[in-house]
């Protein structure tokens, strides 16, 4: 048996695989509530062969939506759309499937990738934001509003608000959102934390108020569904948080009862260098793996079926997330499974596709066999 076909256990969650599908926005909400678009895009998905699907960052709070066409889950329409295209999934497929929830913080009321760039003025549907400290994330982006308590506790609320609705629709994880330079994000880093109170200054204090969330959220999500946090591994800026504090995040986590964590990188400061290449991130999810003990995710370029079967059965992470591979490739575990050796099972209305079945198969799939 391969590595990256074996089962593992998240928290209350049983997936069948390592293999899972990243939250990757779409910019097709309105109003924060998904539409058609959605039901195509998460069918084609669930159909892939993966052990879990993650639906997109969805804001927890109208204002915490990346884009005036982000999903969100703060109200009963938006419950009532989720539902629509849950149904239509779960008809199709029987993945389990997750929710991020989010909160875009001082990156929120931005354009969507093809509609433009930067802020997004009042008069074409932005909004004031919010972050740790008064510091926009680039010059010529809207300057947010420094946080005051009442701020965090709604945003608390807001979290906890959206984790009830994911549960009463039945959704078997939930990510939540700390990572990329939005709210959340922006607390933990040093370059965007600019914060003198209990809130600022010391990573302990840095901590305090993703700690606060994450535990208010625990205490409402279901013990038999899964509960993570996707962190980020580094800034990719000189002074930015390191994978050391990672680490230690990570150790808190576990301890307030988290049950895995996805370790991605950047997205905090304008001026981060990453090189990316294939498996890029791996080494920080490694490490937070190794000295946290907690489950963990690795993104960030898996490419490649031997590729990501070697870092799970190396012991580098536990499950491998998958995003812009594969929407390139919806079928991907299916395809990693047959270079692997594993007889996958199709659905029965795509079972002739099956290389087993079908000569040409092999022949495609040449190219995915390094």
């Amino acid at each position: 048996m391969a590595a990256l076909f074996s089962p593992f256990r998240l928290g209350g969650l049983e997936l069948a695989n390592r293999i899972t599908i990243s939250p990757m926005c779409q910019y097709s909400a309105v109003g924060g509530s998904m539409t058609d678009w959605h039901v195509a895009h998460l069918a084609s998905l669930a159909l892939s062969g993966a052990g879990l699907l993650v639906i997109e960052a969805t804001g927890v709070e109208p204002r915490g939506r990346i884009s005036p066409e982000d999903t969100g889950l703060w109200s009963d329409d938006n419950e009532a759309a989720l539902s629509r295209v849950l149904d239509r999934v779960r008809a199709v497929s029987p993945i389990p499937i997750g929710i991020q929830l989010a909160h875009a913080g001082r990156k929120a009321a931005t354009y969507s990738p093809w509609t433009g760039s930067g802020s997004v003025p009042d008069e074409k549907g932005g909004w004031d934001t919010i972050a740790p400290s008064a510091v926009p994330f680039r010059e010529g982006w809207r300057v947010p509003r420094a946080m005051t308590r009442a701020d965090m506790e709604a945003v608390r609320d807001a979290f906890v608000a959206a984790a009830r609705r994911a549960a009463r629709l039945g959704l078997r994880y939930a990510e939540l959102h700390f990572a990329h330079g939005y709210l959340m994000s922006t607390f933990l880093s040093p370059l965007s934390n600019r914060r003198t109170d209990e809130y600022g200054g010391s990573l302990e204090n840095r901590m305090r108020f993703p700690l606060e969330v994450a535990a208010a959220v625990r205490a409402v999500w279901p013990a038999e569904a899964a509960l993570a946090v996707r962190v980020n591994g580094s800034d990719f800026t000189a002074g930015g948080w390191t994978p050391e504090e990672a680490g230690v995040f990570a150790r808190a986590l576990r301890d307030i009862g988290m049950d895995g964590v996805t370790v991605s990188g950047g997205g905090v400061d304008p001026r981060q260098e990453i090189q990316a290449g294939p498996g890029y991130q791996l080494a920080f999810a490694e490490h937070v793996r190794k000295v946290s003990g907690i489950p963990t995710t690795t993104v960030g370029m898996i490419l490649t079926p031997r590729q990501a079967e070697a870092i799970v059965a190396e012991g580098k992470a536990d499950l491998v997330a998958l995003a812009r591979a594969i929407l390139f490739d919806p079928r991907w575990p299916f395809h990693a499974a047959r270079v692997l050796g594993i007889d996958l099972a199709y659905p029965p209305q795509y079972d002739r596709a099956d290389p087993k079945h079908w000569r040409g198969g092999d022949l495609l799939l040449a190219g995915l066999s390094d």
